[in-house]
């Protein structure tokens, strides 16, 4: 079999087989994910800043090697919880239920708050990795709260 014909074969099974792919518009199949179990576990995260944040004020000016180990696993969870908030918002909310509407068309306002209310949620998620101060952590709740007004926050599987 010539190469060409070769070719010309692979790209229709390949163009066969495109048009599934191109049409999932989600990361994984749509359907299985639940909207408030994600804001249930980003609350949680923020409750998990604010923990870690109190023990580092508990902590702080202590200078003994445990203090100091605790110190540094404290910061760690601290700043790994803040970007799990910030990595749902990005990957699972922005890429997945916020979808684009032209700035010409009919809807183009309410998806620039609804932007704004996501990004509203990854700033505060940024701030509290930047700062030991609980208080910090009431804004990224209120930012959470605004950005849930977005979604049915009812378990999917009520």
């Amino acid at each position: 079999m010539p190469w060409k014909t070769l070719v010309v074969i692979l790209a229709l099974v390949t163009f066969a087989l495109l048009p599934q792919l191109a049409a999932a518009h989600c990361q994984v199949p749509c359907g299985i994910y639940d909207d408030a179990a994600r804001f249930d576990r980003m609350y949680e995260d923020a409750a998990t800043i604010e923990k870690a944040m109190v023990q580092m004020q508990d902590l702080a000016g202590k200078t003994d090697a445990q203090s100091a180990n605790q110190l540094t696993r404290w910061i760690i969870t601290k700043e790994a919880h803040a970007s799990n908030i910030i990595t749902t918002v990005s990957e699972y909310f922005l890429t997945q239920k916020v979808k684009p509407v032209a700035a010409d068309n009919e809807g183009h306002a309410a998806f620039l708050i609804k932007l704004e209310d996501h990004h509203l949620v990854m700033n505060a998620a940024m701030k509290a990795k930047q700062k030991s101060d609980p208080e910090v952590v009431g804004a990224l709740r209120a930012a959470l709260d605004q950005m849930g007004k977005h979604y049915d926050l009812k378990h999917d599987h009520e």
